[in-house]
């Protein structure tokens, strides 16, 4: 087992704690050293030009899957020299009423080298096998979809 490390830092900067003007910026700082400038999504009045946790969930579970992908498909002797994904996570109301992100909708499209290349089919099963192996989808309950393109 693993354990996986990050450090959330906070500082208020405003002369007042008002729900409205109270600063949303902060800093993820991951193991290895690296800072991430992180706020709250703009509808929740944080800032637009860092990262929100809506988007992080949703880039670790596209990284998460297509990492996956990338050695299912290079155990399996493929060649993949292109992976893009434009994924999308969708907020709404569960069952419960409750604001998440109930559904994330990963499009990857890969291109692939060498000689020998997967059948439609095969594509949907390397996706599927990445998908099930996922680390990161096997964390959570939001429903996550997979469009291979």
């Amino acid at each position: 087992m693993s354990e996986h490390k990050v450090t959330i830092e906070w500082k208020r900067e405003t002369p007042d704690f008002a729900y409205e003007t109270y600063n949303r910026d902060h800093d993820w700082t991951f193991d290895a050293g690296v800072t991430i400038r992180a706020s709250a999504t703009p509808a929740y009045l944080g800032s637009e030009s860092c990262v929100d946790p809506e988007e992080a969930f949703v880039a670790s579970l596209s990284s998460c899957h297509m990492l996956t992908f990338l050695a299912v498909a290079a155990r399996k002797r493929y060649v993949v020299d292109d992976y893009h994904d434009e994924a999308v996570g969708v907020l709404e109301k569960d069952a419960q009423g409750r604001l998440a992100i109930t559904r994330a909708i990963l499009r990857p499209k890969v291109t692939f080298g060498g000689q020998k290349t997967p059948t439609t089919e095969e594509l949907r099963q390397l996706h599927d096998q990445a998908h099930h192996s996922c680390f990161i989808a096997n964390s959570v309950k939001t429903e996550v979809v997979v469009e291979s393109r």
